[in-house]
């Protein structure tokens, strides 16, 4: 790893690989081009926090995102359920791009990264390759990452619940606040250079 050479991604000057601490990024000497980096947690860490991150969703998907009081009337609405509503008022664009951004798009990204996290850690406790799958996955989740949008929701969410507040009392539920921890985890976990995968201190063979 330190002793081999890789090209700037911008301007294809060679360089020779090395070692970095926590948290460092390496950038282009000629350009300066960001490289590669070394995350700040390693793979268990990273893997406890998608295993919190994949407990909270579920969370913030079976509880109300907020109740309404209007008039006595008492309303409740689970992000599914209003999924639903868009779709049974025709509004099928609109339900599909939410139920895109806010629910397929971040669990794919969270079950993969456990997959791969898992694969990491299994090869470096048992000292084995990497499994087949394990290249195009790490690719597959490189190009779907810019499609995950929970902090948009997240800001949209807010927006209407200030603009609601002068018609009703709004109690926040608990699926308000799974989702703002939520965005909080994925806002740390989408910064997980994800090339740092390939990077094992004790290689081994390929699986075969």
């Amino acid at each position: 790893m330190s002793d081999s050479l890789g090209a700037c991604p911008e301007c294809d000057a060679l360089y020779r690989r090395r070692k970095l601490r926590r948290g460092e990024v390496a950038r282009c000497p000629r350009c300066g081009a960001r490289l590669y980096s070394r995350p700040r947690f390693d793979p268990e860490q990273m893997l406890g926090l998608v295993i919190g991150a994949l407990l909270t969703y579920l969370i913030a998907n079976a509880y109300p995102i907020v109740v309404l009081n209007l008039q006595g009337s008492i309303n409740s609405a689970t992000l599914f359920g209003s999924i639903a509503a868009l779709w049974g008022e025709g509004r099928h664009l609109t339900a599909v791009l939410v139920f895109a951004t806010t629910q397929l798009f971040p669990l794919l990204d969270l079950t993969i990264l456990f997959a791969l996290l898992m694969a990491v850690v299994r090869s470096r406790r048992r000292r084995v390759g990497r499994p087949r799958w394990f290249a195009p996955l790490l690719r597959f989740i490189q190009g779907m990452r810019p499609w995950g949008m929970t902090e948009v929701f997240m800001l949209g969410v807010l927006v209407a619940l200030v603009k609601l507040s002068h018609m009703a009392r709004i109690v926040p539920g608990a699926a308000l606040w799974a989702f703002g921890a939520l965005t909080v985890m994925l806002a740390v976990i989408v910064t997980f250079d994800l090339a740092s995968l390939w990077d094992d201190p004790d290689p081994a063979p390929a699986d075969h």
